[in-house]
């Protein structure tokens, strides 16, 4: 009986070394998968979510006098955000306008004077020379006249007086003769004449085109007074009120995307196995119960401290060799619900599985 009672102690001591040898084996099992597992996966908790942010400012300075939007509302591209008074700008269109008018009402008249200009400089040379010949008919025939008073002169058939009438006549023809000559020669300058008419439309024309560029100006300007949504978004930041003065350039609000990536910023030794396409489980902080997935989109042309404000300098002074991070853009695929409302800045923690090659090396994705 007493050997029974040593069998059972033996026994019980056997199975205990069984079931212990047993879990110590299920432990190594898991650890072993775990580790199985993790070893193509890299990830990081240094990891925030971005979207494109646009900082809207008037083109134009001015007084505001309608706000179309509130914080935190969401728009459409092409959805009126504000407007500015646009009085001072309907004055400047209708003062380039008439400009214009001015300008085009001169053109023509150019326009005009060159077309006489081609039109009546032949006619006019033809006249001048036909009043050239006339001019020289009548002086040879008084001179005519001269010789022959002259002659009768000597033989006192004629007075004195007669005489010098015949020459003064003469003279008096000679004269316009010449003048008919330069008649003439002005009336032959139609090729000058002709170009200068032509640069004065040239430039006529070109006052133009530098009153309808004013005008396109002006109506540009007074279209600026209207500020639409270039994209859409939520509206945040807003600094704008009615009647408020705003100065052309200076940011009044910003408007954030709907479609947000993260930013993960890996340490540089995570990096040798990374490519574009990879897949990525993403957990949102703001979201636990959530599981989001992405892909590997690019890596920065740089670590983070490159772009600091100050990079630090290794060449100068002692040097202890720090681990950088670089960061590493994820884009959602597929997108987030907009109504989880995602915004720039919230952290996340990603896993970036790195057993499959679906692309380039992430470093060189472009």
């Amino acid at each position: 009986m007493s050997e029974t009672m040593n069998e059972e102690p033996a026994a019980n001591s056997k199975r205990s070394r069984l079931w212990l040898v047993a879990g110590l084996a299920v432990l190594v099992l898991i650890a072993a998968l775990m580790w199985w597992r993790s070893r193509n996966i890299e990830s990081t908790d240094d990891a925030y979510i971005q979207a494109d942010i646009t900082m809207i400012a008037s083109r134009v300075p001015g007084t505001v006098i309608a706000v179309h939007v509130a914080d935190n509302q969401s728009v459409k591209a092409g959805a009126a955000l504000f407007e500015i008074d646009p009085a001072d700008y309907e004055t400047h269109v209708r003062q380039a306008e008439a400009n214009l008018a001015v300008a085009r009402a001169q053109a023509q008249s150019a326009e005009a004077d060159l077309t006489i200009t081609r039109t009546s400089a032949p006619a006019g040379v033809a006249q001048a020379r036909a009043g050239l010949r006339a001019a020289q008919a009548q002086a040879e025939r008084a001179k005519a006249d001269v010789a022959r008073y002259e002659s009768l002169y000597k033989k006192d058939e004629i007075s004195k007086q007669t005489l010098d009438q015949a020459t003064s006549t003469a003279r008096a023809l000679q004269a316009q003769a010449e003048q008919a000559v330069a008649l003439l020669d002005g009336a032959q300058t139609t090729p000058q004449q002709t170009a200068a008419k032509q640069a004065m439309v040239a430039s006529a024309q070109a006052a133009v085109a530098q009153a309808q560029a004013a005008l396109d100006q002006a109506r540009l300007q007074l279209s600026y007074t209207r500020v639409v949504a270039p994209a859409d978004g939520l509206v945040t930041h807003k600094n704008l009120q009615l009647g408020s003065q705003v100065q052309a350039g200076a940011p009044v609000l910003a408007l954030v995307g709907n479609a947000p990536w993260i930013v993960a910023n890996f340490k540089e030794t995570q990096l040798q196995h990374m490519r574009a396409g990879q897949d990525v489980k993403v957990k949102i902080d703001a979201y636990p119960a959530h599981d989001f997935h992405a892909r590997v989109d690019s890596v920065q042309a740089g670590t983070g401290s490159a772009f600091s404000l100050l990079p630090p300098e290794n060449a100068s002074g002692n040097f202890v060799k720090v681990v950088q991070r670089v960061p590493v853009k994820l884009v959602f695929d597929p997108l987030p619900d907009a109504a989880l409302h995602l915004v720039p800045g919230m952290s996340a923690v990603t896993r970036v599985d790195v057993s499959t090659s679906r692309g380039a090396p992430a470093v060189a994705a472009r």
